[in-house]
């Protein structure tokens, strides 16, 4: 049974293009996802809630599979909560792909277990004319075997600071990365699938940029683990566009387990 009081809880899995938006995270200045959900949010019940989500998109990153929570005063059926989104986001490339009713305790950015996100690299000598905004286009030819070789002496528990944002705010460099292959994709691309709890800052598209290095002989997979090992910014190959990062999926568990690192 519910406790008196609480407010019902609702799951949104949610797919967005991220090109217009400064990122998911709501701002003072500028459009994001988050904002523009809330409104929708807003226009269908009357309410001003508050999305929180697993994962704070930068600008320009996309996702197939965002999660967020939101409380909403009236328990309404799921399936209503989603229609009724989608009916107010018919003007934003952002659907809501699913509404699930939620323990009080759901948290979408501290229960989440695991995050999946997808880089894609597209490499071909012509630039393209129907992924702009969504690949990242890399003329040269890259090696993916040796950029798969390179990227599993990331895999592991590492100190990651040459691989963060100097604005990255986490206290802590250390995570446990648990995949990171790199994969022929459909057509002319190459596909980074990277999987962890927690990323920091920018840390995907450092890894995207480094591992360029290493597809294209620039860098050897020695290279790679010196710039891991010297635990410095400087170290870093160039980073990645936004353009190519999804967000794809979340995976949670069955009880909220606040262990994030800040």
């Amino acid at each position: 049974p519910r406790r008196r009081g609480l407010m019902p809880r609702f799951k949104l899995t949610i797919e967005y293009d991220g090109t217009p938006y400064c990122g998911w995270q709501r701002q003072k200045t500028d459009l994001s996802a988050q904002e523009v959900i809330e409104t929708a949010v807003a226009g269908f019940t009357g309410e001003a809630a508050t999305l929180f989500a697993a994962g704070r998109t930068d600008a320009g990153v996309h996702a197939s599979g965002q999660v967020a929570h939101v409380d909403l005063q009236r328990d309404w059926e799921p399936d209503t909560v989603r229609d009724a989104l989608n009916a107010h986001l018919r003007d934003a490339p952002i659907a809501i792909l699913s509404a699930e009713r939620v323990a009080d305790d759901f948290d979408a950015r501290f229960s989440a277990r695991k995050r999946f996100y997808l880089y894609r690299i597209f490499n071909r000598r012509a630039p393209t004319a129907l992924l702009i905004g969504r690949v990242w286009w890399v003329s040269k030819p890259l090696d993916v075997d040796a950029m798969h070789a390179a990227a599993q002496r990331l895999v592991g528990t590492h100190d990651f600071d040459t691989f963060r944002s100097a604005h990255c705010q986490a206290k802590n460099p250390i995570r446990t990365l648990e995949q990171l292959d790199v994969v022929r994709g459909p057509g002319e691309e190459i596909h980074i699938h990277a999987m962890a709890q927690s990323f920091l800052h920018n840390q995907i598209r450092s890894f995207a940029g480094s591992l360029k290095l290493v597809g294209e002989g620039r860098w050897s997979e020695a290279d790679l683990v010196a710039a891991l090992e010297a635990r410095d910014r400087k170290r870093c190959g160039p980073v990645a566009p936004p353009d190519g990062l999804y967000l794809t999926r979340v995976e949670y568990g069955t009880a909220p387990k606040r262990t994030l690192p800040p």
